[in-house]
């Protein structure tokens, strides 16, 4: 069996990247691609359910799973710990499942230092007042971290030129099958097909 692929997705708070990963994943089969679960110590907002959107835990439980070096990457944001699991992800990519995670550029760098072959793609938004506008549409944050994230935005977005794709989110069904493309793309790599199509290869080149 092929090993699975894994997909780092960044993107500022606001830019759409979570509905953009859902709406891929939507359109791909769940055996095919999923979504990384990080585990974070920040509260569960409205909407949100333990084991879904993130595994919440505890400040304490978080710093025993750094000792216990359970992270493939873990970072601080606003105030908050967010960290991959490395057994998880090992686990799905050995079983052939392409992997979709979301994280910030700090933890990006991290994971593309331990797995080289990962695939990074940074989504922008398509002005600063869009994304403004997106941010206090969303009603998840007060005008003072809103402000904060603005603020953030303009550092996360100067780390895009580390990634290998960039994605502006201006229309939504148009970043969306950009983002179709990339991953089918990845698919058709040569590595990726010489394995799979070992068998017919080698009855093509035998004598």
């Amino acid at each position: 069996m092929n090993l699975g692929r894994l997909f780092i997705f960044s993107a500022p708070s606001g830019a759409g990247k979570s509905s953009l990963i859902q709406a891929l994943l939507n359109k791909l089969q769940p055996y095919h691609a999923q979504i990384s679960i990080s585990h974070t110590t920040r509260h569960m907002r409205p909407g949100e359910k333990q084991g879904e959107h993130y595994y919440f835990v505890t400040n304490d439980e978080f710093s025993s799973m750094i000792d216990q070096q359970k992270f493939l990457e873990y970072a601080q944001v606003f105030g908050n710990y967010y960290g991959t699991s490395r057994q998880a992800i090992m686990y799905k990519l050995k079983k052939g499942i392409d992997i979709f995670l979301d994280i910030d550029w700090q933890g990006a760098r991290n994971i593309r230092t331990i797995m080289p072959d990962a695939r990074s793609i940074f989504i922008l938004p398509p002005s600063k007042s869009e994304l403004q506008r997106r941010l206090q549409q969303r009603d998840q944050d007060s005008a003072a971290i809103i402000t904060r994230r603005m603020t953030q935005a303009v550092e996360e977005i100067s780390h895009y030129i580390e990634y290998n794709y960039l994605i502006v989110n201006d229309d939504f069904d148009r970043a969306l099958i950009d983002l179709q493309s990339i991953i089918h793309a990845e698919r058709f790599r040569i590595n990726h097909q010489a394995s799979y199509y070992k068998i017919l290869l080698n009855e093509l080149l035998a004598d």
